[in-house]
């Protein structure tokens, strides 16, 4: 068995950790990476996390380091346990990530090291008494949670850890802004774009009569912390809404050729949306509009 020492994160560590994240995001998604202080500020508070984020009590970081590298390194939350803080999460611990150098010719026992972390994950959730036991892998990056299935080895960690998915399947979609359908004329006679200030991110609406019949939220801050590619250009799709009444009549497509012209502005070159795997018309809607898939990612781990 080779020298491993699980311990707590050491400053002396962040760059190490860093380019450890950093190969993780970027095999979801391309050319994005975390500044060193994007890192070690998701370490200390997760201000975006806004509901969720207050109710930790305490927060820890681990490294596993094998022959003088740092091999694994792991986010452990403890939640409060006060009447404020959902039930679901009340008492609980959550690996919010761990990931793992994968195996290789000149690197053959990095899974042990990602092991020896799991199993000190479980025992600091001992400690704490924390129940119950859930991991994710919610990196400082847009559209990187979960696990997502270019992370296999992390799956395989967390599998013998005991760890199993009791939730839902997730895709993670991206679109070239250019190559989102152009507004055109309204779908509908009489129908104009409104923008306003919405709950997630900048909303467009689609207006007749003073009726709103759809809307769009794209969300553009995302890069807070991080180093994000070619002048920050992502964004993301808050949420999308269209009338019941007024579906399948093109109006939702005209609306993302509407946020597309907005975005462009603002030289945002990518769009990403989510959608539960079994949102099959959904699904399809983005693939007609100009989406594709860069990830599929498990949600809900418990321990």
């Amino acid at each position: 068995m080779s020298s491993i020492s699980v311990r707590r994160f050491a400053r002396s560590d962040r760059e190490q950790v860093t380019a450890l994240v950093n190969a993780h995001i970027g095999a979801v998604l391309p050319n994005i990476s975390v500044s060193v202080q994007g890192l070690l500020s998701q370490l200390e508070r997760e201000p975006g996390e806004f509901v969720v984020d207050p109710w930790v009590a305490e927060r820890v970081a681990l490294v596993a380091e094998q022959r003088g590298r740092i091999v694994a390194a792991a986010l452990l939350l403890r939640y409060r346990r006060d009447e404020d803080v959902a039930e679901r999460y009340r008492g609980a611990g959550e690996i919010r990530w761990l990931v793992c150098w994968p195996e290789a010719p000149y690197w053959p026992d990095a899974a042990e090291a990602g092991d020896l972390l799991a199993a000190a994950c479980l025992a600091q959730f001992a400690r704490w008494n924390a129940n119950p036991r859930y991991a994710d892998g919610a990196l400082p990056a847009p559209g990187v949670y979960g696990v997502p299935e270019q992370w296999p080895h992390v799956a395989a960690i967390y599998r013998r850890a005991g760890f199993r998915a009791e939730g839902r399947t997730e895709v993670v979609l991206v679109a070239d802004v250019a190559d989102l359908l152009r507004p055109g004329p309204p779908p509908l006679p009489g129908l104009a774009p409104v923008r306003t200030v919405g709950g997630n991110g900048t909303r467009i609406s689609a207006v007749r009569d003073e009726a709103v019949l759809g809307f769009v939220e794209v969300d553009t801050n995302l890069d807070t912390g991080t180093r994000m590619s070619r002048l920050g250009g992502w964004a993301d799709v808050g949420e999308l809404w269209v009338a019941e009444s007024h579906r399948r009549q093109g109006i939702g497509g005209w609306l993302l050729g509407q946020a597309a012209v907005w975005l462009r502005l603002g030289e945002v070159t990518r769009l990403l949306d989510y959608a539960d795997a079994d949102q099959a018309d959904y699904l399809a809607f983005l693939a007609a509009t100009g989406f594709s898939t860069v990830t599929r990612t498990v949600r809900e781990l418990v321990g």
